[in-house]
């Protein structure tokens, strides 16, 4: 496959006519969050301040985009993704998924992968990281995948980096003060390595 282009010079997205689900427990990041959309020209944004809230708003909300705080209390965004991937409706069940997380370890990269997460991004999140996921995205030629075991973007990928010309957001971890993490903190770079690679010769 071929690599993804980077998003064309002057080109931007608009997402007015889709149905945006924003889910933090952190109220600061929500709010963040939120006006990063709505600056991309979303008018259909819902808020949702828990994981419990999100998955009750999947069951009777339209969705077209879904970007979720991985680590919150109780329901965390990877059960949100989880529920979207299991919703009856087709177009909310296929529903591009974000995972934005603060402490960006392997093992969780690769658990958003396992539940069906399109991309993860690392806090803090900026508009233009946004916008690029958001484009990858749009042109992402993976099949959908629903299976007993797994529904998601086809996840038979390895390892290749992020697309030519495109360069990762964070140079090093991030700061201790979010907590002590158990394994080192990935780079937006390694990230984007195991959620948009190319595809195995199988």
């Amino acid at each position: 496959m071929a690599a993804t282009p980077s998003l064309p010079p002057g080109a931007s997205l608009n997402l007015r006519r889709l149905n945006v689900l924003v889910v933090d427990d952190n109220p600061l990041s929500l709010e963040v969050l939120a006006q990063i959309v709505h600056g991309l020209g979303a008018r259909s944004v819902r808020r949702c301040d828990s994981g419990q809230e999100a998955l009750d708003t999947i069951r009777s909300t339209e969705i077209d985009l879904l970007i979720a705080d991985a680590h919150m209390q109780s329901v965390d965004g990877f059960q949100v993704v989880e529920r979207l991937r299991r919703e009856p409706r087709e177009t909310v069940r296929q529903a591009p998924a974000i995972l934005v997380t603060g402490h960006s370890r392997e093992s969780d990269v690769l658990r958003a992968r396992d539940c069906g997460a399109n991309f993860v991004i690392a806090k803090p999140v900026t508009p233009k990281v946004l916008v690029e996921r958001i484009y990858w995205i749009t042109i992402d030629k993976r099949d959908f995948i629903e299976c007993e075991a797994y529904v998601g973007p086809d996840r038979r990928f390895r390892n290749f980096g992020p697309p030519p010309g495109m360069k990762g957001r964070r140079a090093d971890d991030l700061s201790g003060a979010l907590g002590v993490a158990t394994e080192p903190n990935m780079t937006q770079d390694m990230i984007d390595a195991l959620m948009k690679p190319t595809r195995v010769n199988l």
